[in-house]
């Protein structure tokens, strides 16, 4: 689960996400976590089920990301699906609004990780695929798979 890479630790994927929408465009943006949220991230008690964010009057909202409450802080444990704020420079948020507006846009995010000690999150301006676009992605990664098989056998034998 873990993955180092430029400083990068890596707590959950949003694995859903890149199959039901077309990433159009992506931005890192930091949450707006208390204490015992950034532990319990960090045992990796986290779920993207269902998780969107939203614009509401200039701020960008987390909902439904699941961060299981942290027993040893049993007292300062908050809803686990509470709206979190999401950091971003006011340049990226006015980007944001003008194409949110734009017509069967969502704002998703695709991985939850640690950097430099703050957890950071993913965040993507997706368009959502039909059914014969899911379809289409998933015949294209079989041949894909095929043909890397087909070149590996011929180098073997």
């Amino acid at each position: 689960m873990a993955e180092e890479h430029s400083g990068r630790r890596v707590i959950a994927t949003n694995r859903k996400a890149r199959h039901e929408y077309q990433i159009l465009d992506s931005w890192e943006a930091g949450l707006v976590l208390t204490g015992p949220e950034v532990k319990s991230a960090r045992a990796g008690h986290v779920s993207f089920k269902d998780t969107f964010a939203r614009l509401d009057g200039g701020e960008v909202w987390l909902q439904n990301l699941h961060i299981s409450p942290y027993d040893p802080a049993s007292r300062w444990n908050l809803d686990p699906e509470r709206p979190r704020k999401l950091l971003l420079h006011a340049h990226e948020i006015r980007k944001l609004i003008g194409r949110v507006e734009e017509r069967g846009l969502s704002l998703v995010p695709l991985d939850l990780y640690f950097r430099g000690g703050y957890v950071k999150t993913t965040l993507a301006l997706a368009r959502g695929k039909k059914m014969h676009d899911k379809r289409e992605t998933l015949k294209a990664r079989v041949q894909e798979r095929e043909a890397r098989r087909a070149v590996k056998g011929d180098r073997s034998g």
